[in-house]
């Protein structure tokens, strides 16, 4: 078997990929662009990518693929018709980071909701030392408890959001964006209500036709002027130039982002503009990369290959 890693950066060079050798001849790439793809997959008969387009420009020259193996749940950089066309095989890997996006969820929330960018410029400022009290909480800041927790998708990274919450003492309702969640533990609404009524709303939900753009600002300007969002799910769920005016225009209170409509950050990102940490917080799409999570995700792909080979069928997405 050939074996080809288009995008070992991906997963990050601290993750040992050479367990993949136990099933042939394995050639790693820390990353690859859309046009050095085809050269580098003529050869393999299976592909490990992330990023990278697969499809008929890509694969074309490839005749001996047999498998794609995703180091992510989602698979949108592939045609999934064009490999079924050709009795080529998808895998993904799934609930790998639901506890380290669920933990980044809390730890962008706290970030805001508690004003830590203005106490920690306090304190290292040296404005804490040259205080004749004890104590500073000249920002005030509220409590967890008691308040409403939304969820905007209640999936796996959802529910452990949600049990978070409730640990935190907060009343936690979500909105199904296709109304097939049947989840009795916690309140189902309808998305207006979650609106109105979430002091913190948090996305959790896959995009989609229906998740684009679900948070414009039509929809922030319905939440409370005194809410936080949280987004660790797809960045075009929430309109960054409408998230931006909402910011400017105290529709919300603040917002936490690990994703973007663009990544990196384009340039002409309005968010981009916005210096205040306590309004608006961004991480570089890093929720997900615990060393933990990233570990299972590369054992998980070394599960998908080898089932593969044995004849089962593994987190096939393409039956």
């Amino acid at each position: 078997m050939k074996i080809v890693v288009l995008e070992c950066k991906s997963i990050g060079e601290d993750i040992d990929l050479n367990i993949y050798k136990d099933f042939g001849e394995v050639t790693f790439y820390g990353n690859t662009v859309e046009n050095q793809v085809a050269e580098r997959v003529k050869d393999a008969d299976i592909l490990v990518v992330n990023k990278a387009p697969m499809n008929e420009s890509t694969l074309k020259d490839a005749p001996n693929v047999k498998l794609i193996c995703e180091f992510a749940t989602g698979y949108d950089n592939v045609d999934l018709d064009y490999c079924k066309s050709r009795g080529i095989s998808v895998a993904n890997v799934v609930d790998y980071s639901t506890a380290a996006v669920a933990q980044h969820t809390f730890a962008l929330a706290l970030y805001l909701l508690e004003r830590l960018p203005f106490y920690d410029n306090y304190v290292k400022s040296g404005t804490y030392g040259s205080q004749d009290r004890f104590s500073n909480f000249d920002k005030t800041f509220v409590e967890l408890e008691g308040k409403t927790w939304g969820i905007i998708g209640l999936g796996n990274i959802g529910k452990r959001t949600a049990k978070i919450a409730e640990g935190f003492g907060c009343r936690v309702i979500y909105y199904s964006v296709t109304g097939k969640n049947t989840n009795t533990q916690y309140e189902r609404v309808d998305f207006d209500t979650l609106l109105a009524e979430s002091d913190f709303i948090s996305v959790h939900c896959p995009l989609s036709d229906l998740t684009r753009n679900l948070i414009d600002l039509d929809a922030m300007k319905k939440m409370k002027k005194t809410a936080i969002l949280i987004n660790v799910a797809r960045g075009p769920v929430v309109n960054n130039q409408d998230l931006y005016t909402a910011l400017e225009t105290g529709e919300i209170y603040a917002a936490g982002l690990d994703v973007l409509e663009k990544e990196p950050i384009a340039a002409d990102n309005p968010l981009g503009k916005i210096k205040d940490s306590d309004k608006l917080f961004i991480t570089p799409h890093m929720a997900w990369a615990s060393t933990e999570a990233r570990t299972r995700l590369a054992t998980e792909v070394y599960e998908n290959i080898k089932a593969f080979i044995n004849g089962e069928q593994r987190n096939i997405v393409n039956p």
